[in-house]
């Protein structure tokens, strides 16, 4: 079974270099599995920091402007994503800040 992918940009300027960290202490103490990973550019350069949420067969997301204060909405995120067989959510409004930080919604691969 996969699970989900969290890419995180560390290169843009406004980077925090604690989000990573952060952001896998919370997604492993709120019980939840997920990949963590960062890479250079993600070309989202105009709204740093850039996270991308990715799983074989469901959409995928991309979301700018996220910071430390964003990881309660990123859980509760990633609890809506996992619970979705196809990655897509019914009703945005419990991801709080975190639904107005959508950079991209990428279609799953159907092939």
């Amino acid at each position: 079974m996969s699970i989900p992918t969290l890419t995180l940009c560390r290169t843009c300027r406004a980077t925090d270099p604690t989000l990573s960290d952060q952001l896998r202490e919370a997604v492993t103490g709120a019980g939840l599995t997920a990949k963590l990973q960062q890479v250079d550019c993600m070309s989202g350069c105009k709204r740093p920091q850039t996270l991308a949420v990715r799983q074989p067969g469901k959409t995928a997301y991309l979301f700018g402007e996220v910071s430390t204060a964003d990881i309660p909405d990123i859980l509760t995120f990633l609890r809506l994503f996992n619970g979705s067989s196809d990655g897509n959510l019914a009703d945005a409004r419990p991801l709080g800040g975190l639904r107005f930080k959508a950079l991209a919604r990428i279609p799953a691969d159907i092939g």
